[in-house]
């Protein structure tokens, strides 16, 4: 095993020897080479989306159609707000190295920590469970001031079918290469798969469905906003006819037609609601969303909405962000550490865990009642955990003992 601590530092043309040794190629080239194709930008429907859905799940399956639908659907607002949302809580919470004894291993968690692609990887494992799944393939990378770094790219989930270990170098052709069977598998190249289509898939009909309302309520806005006008006149004259065009186009710019004086129109009457029923399938959409990545509706009901139903939304929030931690380390327990392990980045016997941050205000509680009880509690944990900075013990007077004071001291 090679050490990158032998690589750091190396000039460009040690670092490709370096890097044949280990079985990888040299800086700039891909293990997993793929075509970029260009994407068209159409609207989708339900139509598309179930023959993408049947294609990923035929005995032959292509993910390239549904993947590209799932792209399209993570640009929705409030999808990506809440899937930001729980991935940010991960983020704000310590990751750190133990050793067997469980002691925390600074030096490598630091070292853990500076590397960009800690980040990349925990992006990488979180997607997959939205995804389906990511294939991601480690590099060394040389930055502006020459030392050499790890990186992590992604490899374009259109090109990758986990069903049946098949990487696509361009997925519009059948050409493929079994990439768990390669010698790079498991070092260079790492997979996290959830088993599954991602949670995306259960979301798309409603993000959908979500569009398909707010492009109906906009055109009814600009119905209602700026309404349509039409003229009659004896469309058989020319004359009639050019004086009737300019008229209507010097009235403004709002949407105008003419008919014949020997025709009819009328505008189609609805029931005169003013977009409350698109708004109530948005509504619905938006709540479904909600449901799918948060586990709750979380500040959308503004109407109905009390700190209490928050508060519990929130708490449901967490459970799902504790579920997010357990596998996060499970895939980097299994899956990331031994890989850097053999590139030689970490070393010895070490897990990672999350360690969350303590509940300060339910502590502090806990803390005050064992500070009015006959127990004491430790001055440096006070100063360490609270920020309360204990000087000495304090002093009371005597449980019979009065004090007395004057009208005149009081008044000076």
């Amino acid at each position: 095993m090679i050490s990158l601590k032998n690589i750091f530092g190396k000039k460009e043309t040690a670092v490709q020897q370096t890097l044949a040794n280990m079985g990888k190629p040299t800086q700039g080239k891909r293990v997993l080479e793929y075509t970029k194709k260009a994407v068209s930008i159409v609207r989708q429907d339900i139509k598309t989306y179930k023959e993408a859905r049947q294609a990923a799940l035929s005995d032959e399956p292509k993910n390239y159609a549904v993947q590209l639908i799932y792209n399209d659907a993570i640009l929705d607002a409030l999808m990506t707000s809440q899937i930001e949302n729980r991935k940010n809580q991960i983020f704000s919470i310590d990751f750190k190295l133990k050793n067997k004894a469980g002691e925390v291993d600074e030096e490598q968690t630091l070292m853990l920590k500076k590397l960009p692609a800690y980040r990349k990887l925990l992006h990488a494992v979180l997607d997959s469970k939205y995804y389906g799944y990511n294939l991601i393939e480690l590099s060394l990378v040389k930055r502006d001031d020459g030392t050499i770094d790890v990186d992590v790219s992604v490899i374009p989930r259109t090109n990758v079918v986990p069903q049946t270990g098949l990487f696509y170098p361009d997925y519009s052709e059948d050409k493929n290469i079994k990439y768990r069977e390669m010698a790079e598998f498991g070092i260079w190249i790492l997979e996290f798969n959830s088993g599954d289509l991602g949670l995306l898939n259960k979301a798309v009909p409603h993000v959908l469905f979500k569009r398909f309302a707010q492009s109906c309520w906009s055109e009814l806005c600009e119905i209602c906003g700026i309404p349509p006008r039409f003229l009659k006149t004896n469309t058989q004259d020319p004359a009639m006819l050019k004086r009737a065009e300019a008229m209507m186009s010097d009235l403004g710019a709002a949407p105008w037609f003419i008919i014949d004086e020997s025709e009819s129109f009328e505008f189609a009457k609805t029931d005169g609601n003013k977009g409350e029923v698109y708004q109530s399938l948005i509504t619905l959409c938006n709540n479904e969303i909600s449901l799918l990545v948060s586990g709750a509706i979380i500040g959308q009901d503004t109407v109905n909405g009390n700190r209490s139903k928050e508060q519990s939304s929130q708490d449901m929030l967490w459970e799902l962000v504790k579920s997010d931690m357990a596998l996060f380390e499970e895939k980097f327990n299994t899956i990331i550490l031994p890989a850097l392990i053999k590139i030689g980045i970490l070393k010895g016997e070490v897990v990672g865990e999350f360690e969350p941050a303590p509940d300060l205000d339910s502590l502090w509680k806990y803390t005050q009642g064992i500070l009015n009880s006959n127990y004491s509690v430790d001055a440096n944990w006070l100063k360490t955990t609270f920020g309360v900075e204990v000087t000495g013990e304090k002093t009371t007077a005597p449980a019979n003992s009065k004090q007395t004071l004057s009208i005149e001291a009081i008044f000076d």
